[in-house]
């Protein structure tokens, strides 16, 4: 599975229609009964989809972070407009990304197992800002990362990426929860990076204002109208500016 993915991310960033390179994935695996996993209803929303909501017979969710590239983050430091690579490389991702799940599912049938997405990773609520299948959420489930004071998720090679997953009724090796702090602020109340970057002042100490966040991504869809829209917004609905300048963007 993990070639699978690496694979398929170098073979589509050779397409002529494609301008972005991405790092290399991290792939992890997360029980799709997980205690955590079942307790997101809580944690996030009381519409978060179970796996065996959309797969009755789910045994695994197969998770995965693909990086953006320290070349690309230079092109979004500094400014509170994103810069228009930046906003190209959230759209081309976010096809990748489907067209892989699309082929992780075919890989899976092929050795007679199943696969399936969650719609709910693709209906952002607007008037709640969450989504009812957490991509983040499930891959902290499956030991990717811890979340930072920009509510990312720290991976071995940082945030500066996208995350995606399937469920699937074929079993693998589980990941669980770190036990590890990953954000050096919560750790030791040092760096706070991604505060100091957000230029509209979402991330402060005590907490996380995705409100203010999403009001700077509606802006910057409205420059941003040529590159598709991934959730039917007018542009693409993206910043960044927290993670691009961060220590934790490609390390841990």
């Amino acid at each position: 599975m993990e070639k699978l993915i690496s694979d398929f991310v170098r073979e589509y960033e050779k397409r002529e229609d494609v301008a972005t390179a991405f790092g290399e994935p991290v792939v992890a695996y997360a029980d799709a009964a997980h205690p955590y996993i079942l307790a997101l209803k809580k944690l996030v929303s009381g519409e978060h989809h179970m796996p065996r909501d959309v797969m009755p017979e789910a045994k695994s969710v197969i998770c995965y972070y693909i990086p953006f590239t320290k070349e690309l983050a230079r092109t979004n430091a500094g400014g509170e407009t994103a810069s228009p690579q930046w906003a190209r490389a959230y759209e081309e991702l976010n096809a990748l990304i489907a067209e892989l799940n699309v082929r992780i599912c075919e890989a899976l049938e092929a050795e007679g197992y199943k696969g399936a997405t969650s719609s709910g990773a693709s209906a952002f609520d607007r008037e709640k800002l969450i989504s009812d299948w957490s991509q983040r959420h499930i891959a902290y489930a499956a030991g990717l990362g811890t979340f930072g004071m920009n509510n990312m998720l720290i991976t071995e090679k940082g945030c500066c990426g996208r995350y995606s997953s399937v469920i699937t009724d074929r079993q693998f090796r589980y990941g669980k929860p770190r036990t590890e702090e990953l954000c050096i602020f919560k750790r030791t109340g040092g760096c706070g990076i991604c505060m100091d970057n957000c230029p509209v002042g979402a991330i402060t100490p005590s907490g996380y204002d995705r409100k203010k966040c999403y009001g700077l991504c509606t802006k910057n869809a409205e420059r941003f109208r040529d590159f598709g829209s991934s959730y039917g917004a007018a542009g693409s609905e993206v910043c960044g500016k927290c993670i691009t300048g961060s220590p934790c963007a490609f390390i841990r």
